[in-house]
């Protein structure tokens, strides 16, 4: 990519596109074309293909999606389901008929099938079911990366796809119903600190092992596959190292500096068992993470802090509308 080229981050108001955007900008890239929901629905086709033709994209990053946590992605399927597969198809078919260079997809950990060996290979894709509380939110993501696939093999379309792993770090949505689980458990631990809350409740029985990746690091390894990757084949992006979620709750209360107890709430759901990516394919492309999980943990706290993102009304973070396209 010239430094000039327009480049265009779909979502780059959320967690993941405001990191693209950092890293981009840090680099020297001066042609970032961003809008927002208000500016651009990329739920109608007419509207965004204009836009690619008025703007003459090169190359695009889709980071926008309907998101939310586990109970949210569990409530409402069919609109993530809806949502995510239209903002897919509108996008991806815009960047066809108007000869994009390149373009990456961001795909989710979730397509794998629930019960699948672990760590996740790429090969995984489709040989069992997926896990049943976000099953619309992968099917989405599923067809998307599969869009992308079948527009190489027809049209020789540079369209890529990248699987991410659960991530958190600056940015990211901490509100107290919707948030995933690094921003909902510090969110909750910074409470029950200020509060003097006895005990801090954490969903499910803490047995499930997660893997996470810090934002920035995944920003650096989209533009390491923006730069050398043209496989049409979905990559992984991870750290391949997981913790449980009673691991993650204990390092969040040092992070925080609580002093009372965990209890876990185990009527609530668990979710797939364990999640933890192969990323060999990733790492032979010379990228490796940064940001230990503590490090990431406790840079994500200081700026929340800095932000004032828990004095509630008094950050854009906290008015992240529920099911916002991000």
């Amino acid at each position: 990519m010239k430094k000039d080229s327009p480049i265009f981050v779909a979502g780059h108001r959320g967690l993941v596109g405001s990191a693209i955007i950092r890293n981009l900008t840090s680099k020297g890239y001066t042609n970032i074309l961003c809008r927002g929901r208000d500016e651009l629905d990329l739920l109608d086709q007419a509207a965004v293909n204009y836009f690619f033709q008025q703007n003459k994209i090169e190359y695009v990053v889709i980071a926008a999606a309907k998101v939310g946590g586990i109970l949210y992605n569990q409530n409402y399927q069919a609109d993530f389901l809806y949502e995510n597969l239209v903002i897919a198809a509108t996008l991806i078919n815009a960047a066809a008929n108007n000869d994009v260079k390149k373009l990456l997809y961001l795909g989710s950990s979730c397509i794998y099938p629930k019960l699948a060996p672990q760590p996740l290979k790429e090969e995984y894709l489709l040989t069992g079911p997926l896990e049943p509380t976000n099953e619309g939110y992968a099917i989405a993501k599923i067809a998307g990366l599969k869009l992308c696939e079948k527009y190489n093999m027809q049209y020789g379309k540079n369209f890529i796809s990248a699987m991410p792993t659960n991530l958190y770090g600056p940015g990211d949505n901490f509100h107290p119903d919707h948030s995933h689980v690094i921003p909902g458990m510090l969110r909750r631990f910074h409470r029950a600190k200020i509060e003097g809350i006895p005990e801090v409740v954490v969903w499910g029985s803490g047995n499930p092992k997660r893997e996470f990746l810090h934002v920035d690091d995944l920003a650096e390894g989209l533009y390491v596959l923006m730069e050398k990757y043209d496989d049409p084949t979905v990559i992984n992006v991870g750290t391949g190292v997981d913790c449980s979620i009673a691991e993650l709750a204990c390092m969040m209360k040092d992070v925080v500096g609580y002093q009372g107890e965990i209890v876990f709430d185990t009527s609530k759901p668990d979710g797939t068992p364990r999640k933890v990516m192969d990323v060999s394919r990733m790492k032979s492309l010379g990228w490796e993470p940064k940001y230990s999980l503590a490090d990431g943990l406790a840079e994500t706290y200081q700026w929340v802090l800095e932000n004032k993102i828990f004095d509630d009304g008094k950050t854009a973070y906290n008015r992240i509308r529920r099911g916002a396209i991000i």
